[in-house]
């Protein structure tokens, strides 16, 4: 029997990774004791091991989803007293609104995805030029995130680019567009001519999606609505939707303009993975595509689009005015497809949140190791001594440390503890209201901009990284931070740089 439990214990994983996982588990424990035993901060140190492990998961997610063994980590993090149920509890609540946007949004865009593979189906026969069609991706995600979020914007990526992948991998396997039994899971039926364009187009894809990604946190971090901790700051210094934009923009119009700069040079001179082209043969299957949709759309196909089309100015309408929380805006946008398209049935409906529900299940593990963070203050060292230096030098301190911690943690959780110390810092009249304005953008644009280094950065970065599309496009954890390292590096000078200007 403990032979069959070592089989199944992680299923397929590679052995070594499984013994990997069994080792961090039994070190944890031991490190704890001895630490303390001799008379140092055992938590502290534990906690920031535990920290470094669930990093590990996530970098290598294509061995196995976080999910499992990070859920291990989290379980032992509360065993060892590093932090409590109620604690998560209490993350989890902070974050409520980020869950339900999970939940409901990411299922409502499924209900909407042929209206958006229609559309950038189009584009992508339409715009011949690679660097023209990278541009494209990347300024309309920012400019959607901007004004709806980036966790929806980058569920639009995810179906859109899974439904391309779809079209040419049925063909690819002699199937007609119509089957939609098919499972393009499964190579075996590719000859190797269709292989190798099949990796080509991947490469292709990856492209156009990480373009995309970046896009999101340019313009996620420009509005109040854009990033849930963007709206946290315009909370505490009292700033309306027009006043956050302005505040922002000295910083985030430069970084907006270096994105689009980086994003053509990367495409132009090939660097960072980037710069692959559409195979013709994958044009033409995308030709005969449109052509097949023209051709064989039926009346109720147009109906569906018309009622699709009528929703989404809904959606946008909805996000653009804040209307109501994010996932409830999603549940609406669920409804309205799923009743006027006449979707009643429990099994139909189940399948919009199967790309969700596991990432759900994720971002809470994800929360718990959070409350190890806050219950043994692991980012207390830097948040000291950032504040313990002169004002003059605060802001560009304080992107430089937002952004470092965020690329390791959640910008959310960073965000919000500095923004907290600062408002007490303002209230017991250490620093001016001038100051607290300008800390304040540090803050905003550190957690925002840096933290694209890395896919546990940001909440969308992660989504992409444990989706179903990033082992079919084969976007592993390494592959996006490379791919993001140009944004990163460009995108953070720029920032600081920024930053110090407005001193």
């Amino acid at each position: 029997m403990i032979s069959e439990i070592q089989k199944m214990f992680l299923g397929n994983s590679p052995i070594w990774y499984k013994k990997t996982i069994v080792t961090f588990l039994l070190i944890n424990p031991i490190a704890l004791i001895l630490f303390n035993t001799f008379g140092l901060n055992g938590n502290f140190i534990v906690g920031w091991m535990l920290l470094l492990e669930f990093i590990f998961t996530l970098a290598l997610a294509l061995k196995c989803y976080p999910l499992q063994p990070g859920g291990l980590l989290a379980i032992q993090a509360i065993v060892l007293g590093l932090t409590t149920t109620k604690g998560i509890y209490y993350e989890i609540e902070h974050n409520l609104e980020v869950i339900l946007l999970l939940i409901f949004m990411v299922a409502g865009i499924y209900f909407m995805k042929n209206l958006m593979l229609a559309i950038f189906t189009k584009l992508l026969l339409k715009v011949n030029s690679k660097i023209n069609l990278s541009l494209m991706f990347c300024f309309s995600a920012a400019i959607l995130s901007a004004f709806l979020d980036a966790l929806t914007v980058t569920a639009v990526l995810i179906g859109v680019t899974i439904g391309f992948y779809r079209i040419y991998h049925t063909v690819s396997s002699g199937k007609n567009f119509s089957d939609l039994s098919h499972n393009y899971n499964d190579n075996s039926s590719l000859s190797s001519v269709s292989i190798e364009d099949l990796e080509k187009f991947k490469a292709f894809l990856r492209d156009l999606v990480m373009h995309g990604a970046v896009g999101t946190a340019l313009g996620g971090v420009c509005t109040i609505v854009g990033e849930p901790q963007n709206l946290l700051i315009a909370k505490v210094a009292g700033w309306e939707f027009i006043e956050f934009f302005i505040r922002m923009a000295p910083v985030t119009m430069p970084v907006f303009v270096a994105g689009l700069c980086t994003c053509y040079f990367i495409e132009k001179f090939s660097i960072a993975g980037f710069g692959s082209q559409l195979p013709a043969t994958v044009r033409n299957v995308f030709n005969d595509f449109d052509k097949y949709e023209t051709e064989n759309t039926t009346l109720e196909q147009k109906t569906e689009l018309f009622i699709e089309m009528c929703v989404a100015l809904f959606l946008v309408l909805a996000l653009a005015f804040h209307v109501a929380a994010v996932g409830l805006i999603g549940l609406a946008v669920i409804i309205l497809l799923t009743a006027f398209k006449g979707i009643t049935e429990e099994h139909n409906l189940g399948e919009a949140f199967h790309e969700a529900l596991p990432f759900t299940a994720l971002l809470a593990v994800f929360f718990a190791i959070v409350s190890v963070i806050n219950d043994q203050q692991l980012f207390l060292p830097v948040i000291t001594y950032v504040l313990s230096q002169s004002l003059e030098v605060q802001p560009p301190l304080f992107f430089v440390a937002n952004g470092f911690l965020s690329a390791i943690s959640d910008n959310v959780f960073v965000a919000t503890i500095y923004i907290n110390e600062v408002k007490t810092a303002l209230d017991s009249g250490v620093i001016t209201r001038e100051q607290f304005d300008l800390l304040a953008v540090a803050i905003n644009t550190g957690t925002n901009i840096p933290s694209i280094a890395t896919p546990n950065g940001q909440a969308a970065f992660l989504f992409l990284l444990t989706s179903s599309l990033a082992p079919l496009i084969n976007l592993s954890y390494m592959r996006m931070v490379l791919m993001a390292l140009p944004y990163t590096i460009v995108l953070s000078i720029v920032g600081f740089l920024s930053i110090i200007y407005l001193l």
